[in-house]
């Protein structure tokens, strides 16, 4: 029997994303409208809306609907925000925060996925995002943002990510060491000091580089 993916984009909203504590009426506007089953592998259509990460090349992951429901509710983004993503990946996030904001600006260290999420924005109609090529760790975008979404975890938040943000600005990012790593989101205080809180617990994969130092015992 075909999936009626309208029927099913609904439920993930209603009965996944709502429940997990996502109530921006904005949030759940937009993760109702851009079709997601268009981000994943044709393989994976058929999932593309259950509560699972769909895998990517690379060893990469597509997030879970519920912690993208999250994290585009943590920025809590202005329509004239300014945002950089770390981690493109399948575009979808991507394609969510480029309907909320004023312009998005995302990074991805994997050359096809830069190609694969621009055409599928381009098919959108959507033009306030650029897309690059680029390593989190030594990006110097030399220009300060309203709100970042880091969408792989990291062991230890990097300090030159906090430079990314204006005053006021929001970052999110999952930290510490799995299986028990913590969402949180950081404020930038006038004073160039960062305000965080704690969001949930939760298990996603690490951005490269960004993983803890293997020790060894003898």
């Amino acid at each position: 029997m075909p999936l009626d993916f309208e029927q099913a984009r609904h439920a993930m909203v209603e009965q996944q994303v709502r429940p997990w504590e996502v109530l921006d009426s904005r949030v759940l506007d937009v993760l109702g409208e851009i079709r997601r089953e268009d981000f994943v592998a044709p393989r994976h259509r058929k999932l593309a809306f259950a509560d699972l990460a769909l895998p990517l090349e690379h060893g990469e992951f597509m997030l879970k609907p519920t912690i993208e429901g999250r994290i585009l509710q943590a920025l809590d983004l202005a329509p004239e925000a300014e945002v950089l993503e770390i981690g493109t990946g399948s575009g979808f996030l991507t394609a969510c925060l480029a309907r909320l904001a004023r312009a998005v600006t995302s990074i991805d260290v994997h050359a096809d996925f830069v190609e694969r999420a621009r055409a599928r924005l381009q098919a959108l109609g959507i033009s306030c995002a650029r897309i690059e090529q680029a390593d989190a760790l030594s990006f110097a975008p030399g220009r300060l943002y309203d709100a970042v979404a880091v969408t792989g975890a990291v062991a230890t938040l990097p300090e030159h990510f906090r430079s990314w943000l204006k005053p006021g600005g929001r970052l999110f990012c999952v930290q510490g060491l799995s299986p028990a790593q913590e969402a949180v989101t950081l404020t930038r205080n006038a004073d160039d000091r960062f305000g965080i809180e704690s969001l949930f617990e939760t298990d996603i994969p690490y951005l490269r580089g960004a993983a803890p130092v293997a020790r060894f015992a003898l």
